[in-house]
C-alpha cells in the first residue's frame, strides 16, 4: 500500500453542504431533461466512520422527494468483489457458439423514468487495483461488460483516505480522472440535523451538544482499537435505546464503541438527567423551574428534544414547550429550537402555526 493523500485541491463539505450541491446539480439535470451521465460520477473521501454511507441516502432522498420520483439505493461493497464479478458469469448463448454474460443482479436496475437508481461504489479505495480498474468502465462509460446501466441511474463511489491508515490503496491516477473529488469533514451540526429525526439517543445529543469535539475522536496515529465517530455514536446510541438506558449498566459495551475515555466522560455527564424538570409536566406547561448549570441545560434541551419527538403532532403540548423555552438562556433555547425544526423535513411550516412559535421567532429575530 502506498501513502496518498487525497488528491489537492479538490471541495472539502459537510455532509449537509454535499448534500445540497450535489442534490441541486442532479435536480438541474432532471429539470432541463439533460442525460444524468453528462454529470461526472463523484468520489466522497473521508476518515473512517464519517457516515459516507447515511450520506448518500439522505441524497437519494432529497434529490428523490424534490423531483417526485421513488429512489433505489444500491449499495456495493467492492472490497468483497473479484473483477469477474462486476462483469457477470460466462454461459454459452443458445447456439452454444458464442459466449454471453450474465449480468449481476447488483446492476439489475430498472428503467422507469419514475425512478432514480443511486449506485454506490462504497469501499472502492479499499478495493485492490485489479477491482479499482474493473470499475472504470462504470464510472465512465457507465456499463459493466456488454451491460450498459440505465439512463437514470447516478454513480457515486466512496471510500478511505490512504493517509488514515485503513485498508486502502492508491487510487490509479486514470481512474481518479474520471471522478468528481469530494471530502468529506466532519460538522457537529449536519450530524444534530440528522440526529434530530434518527431517533439517536437523548443522552448522546446532550453530551455531543456539551462537547462537539466528542464527535470524531479519530486519529491515525492513535492504535486504539476503539474510538468516538458519528458512525460509533450512533451504534451507542442503538445500545442505549435496545439494551438500557443508563450509561453506567453498559459501560464496557459502550467503552468497546466509543473508547474507555469517551465513555467515562460521557458517564459523568449523564449523572445530569437524574435531576431534570418531568418532560410530562414542561409539555403540559405545568412546569417553570429552569436548570441552572450548563451541563443541566444541555442535558434538559436534548431531553425537550427527544419527547418532542413523541409529540409532534401535539401542536398544544409542543407549544407548552416552546413558551417553556422562552426562558431558557438564548443560545440553549435557539439550540432547542433548531433541533426542533430538524425533526422532520418542513416541520417548521408546521411550528409557524403556533403562536408561541411565532413569539420565539420574533423575540429571537437576531439569532437567526
Amino acid at each position: 500500500m502506498n501513502n496518498q493523500e487525497v488528491p489537492c485541491a479538490v471541495a472539502r463539505l459537510s455532509v449537509d453542504d454535499m448534500i445540497l450541491q450535489l442534490g441541486e446539480a442532479y435536480l438541474a439535470l432532471l429539470r432541463g431533461r439533460v442525460p444524468l451521465r453528462l454529470m461526472p460520477s463523484v468520489m466522497l473521501w473521508s476518515a473512517p466512520g464519517l457516515g459516507k454511507s447515511q450520506g448518500v441516502r439522505q441524497l437519494a432522498e432529497y434529490v428523490g422527494s424534490r423531483a417526485n420520483k421513488k429512489t433505489e439505493v444500491r449499495d456495493v461493497r467492492l472490497l468483497l468483489f473479484n473483477p469477474v464479478d462486476l462483469r457477470g458469469i460466462p454461459v454459452a448463448d443458445k447456439d452454444r457458439s458464442l459466449a454471453v454474460w450474465l449480468k449481476p443482479k447488483i446492476f439489475d436496475m430498472g428503467a422507469d423514468e419514475n425512478i432514480l437508481n443511486f449506485l454506490f461504489l462504497d469501499e472502492i479505495s479499499a478495493a485492490p487495483p485489479s477491482v479499482q480498474a474493473a470499475a472504470y468502465q462504470i464510472t465512465l462509460d457507465r456499463s459493466v461488460g456488454e451491460h450498459k446501466l440505465p439512463d437514470n441511474c447516478i454513480v457515486i463511489a466512496a471510500g478511505n483516505r490512504v493517509t488514515d491508515r485503513s485498508v486502502a490503496w492508491q487510487m490509479p491516477l486514470a481512474l481518479a480522472n474520471r471522478l468528481c473529488h469530494i471530502e468529506l469533514e466532519c460538522d457537529i451540526r449536519s450530524w444534530r440535523r440528522w440526529a434530530a429525526s434518527n431517533n439517536i439517543h437523548p443522552k448522546i445529543l446532550g453530551w455531543l451538544a456539551r462537547r462537539p469535539d466528542q464527535l470524531m475522536g479519530f486519529n491515525p496515529g492513535n492504535d486504539a482499537l476503539a474510538f468516538p465517530t458519528p458512525r460509533t455514536w450512533e451504534m451507542a446510541s442503538h445500545l442505549l435505546n435496545s439494551v438500557a438506558d443508563n450509561p453506567e449498566e453498559i459501560q464496557p459495551l459502550l467503552a468497546g464503541c466509543l473508547g474507555t475515555a469517551a465513555t467515562v466522560e460521557f458517564c459523568a455527564f449523564c449523572r445530569n438527567y437524574g435531576h431534570l424538570p418531568s418532560m410530562e409536566d414542561v409539555f403540559a406547561g405545568r412546569c417553570r423551574v429552569i436548570p441552572d448549570t450548563p451541563d443541566a441545560l444541555y442535558a434538559l434541551t436534548s431531553s425537550m428534544l427527544a419527547f418532542a419527538r413523541t409529540r409532534k403532532n401535539d401542536f398544544a403540548s409542543i407549544g407548552h414547550s416552546i413558551r417553556y423555552a422562552l426562558n431558557l438562556p438564548p443560545d440553549f433555547s435557539f439550540m432547542l429550537m433548531r433541533d426542533y425544526m430538524a425533526l422532520e423535513e418542513d416541520y417548521r411550516k408546521k411550528l409557524l402555526v403556533i403562536p408561541d412559535f411565532a413569539e420565539w421567532l420574533r423575540r429571537n429575530e437576531r439569532l437567526l
